[in-house]
C-alpha cells in the first residue's frame, strides 16, 4: 500500500455513451448506496474490526473479547451493540453468559475478501 500511484488523466472529453448507459442501468438506488456507506462506516472503526477479527475465529463472550483486546466489558459491549444494530454479529444466551459470533456467511465473506484484497 506504500507504492506510489502514477497520476492518470484522460486527455479527451468524449463520454462513451454505451458505457454511461450500461452504468446507469446497473447503478444501485440511492437508498441502497446510503445504507452501504453506513455499513462501511461501521467497518471503518479499528476496535470494531478487531472484534470482527476475533469473532472470525469463532464465538466468544464479552469477557473473552475484553481479555483478548485488553478492553473493559463496557467498551466491548458498546461496540458489539453497534455491530448488532448493523447485523454484523449475533448473540446467543447460554445461562448467564451471552456469546457473540459473526451474523452469517456474508459477514465472513466480506471480512475474508477485504483481507485478501489488502494482502494482494
Amino acid at each position: 500500500m506504500t507504492e506510489k500511484t502514477e497520476r492518470v488523466i484522460c486527455e479527451v472529453n468524449c463520454p462513451h455513451k454505451e458505457a454511461v448507459e450500461r452504468a446507469r442501468e446497473n447503478m444501485q438506488e440511492a437508498e441502497t448506496l446510503a445504507a452501504m456507506a453506513e455499513l462501511f462506516k461501521v467497518f471503518g472503526d479499528g476496535t470494531r474490526l478487531n472484534i470482527l477479527s476475533a469473532l472470525y475465529a469463532g464465538e466468544m463472550c464479552v469477557c473473552d473479547i475484553g481479555e483478548l483486546l485488553n478492553m473493559t466489558k463496557s467498551a466491548i459491549s458498546h461496540q458489539l451493540r453497534v455491530l448488532r444494530t448493523n447485523k454484523l454479529v449475533k448473540a446467543r444466551r447460554d445461562g448467564k453468559e451471552v456469546f457473540y459470533s459473526l451474523s452469517d456467511d456474508h459477514v465472513e465473506k466480506i471480512f475474508a475478501l477485504t483481507v485478501e484484497h489488502i494482502k494482494e
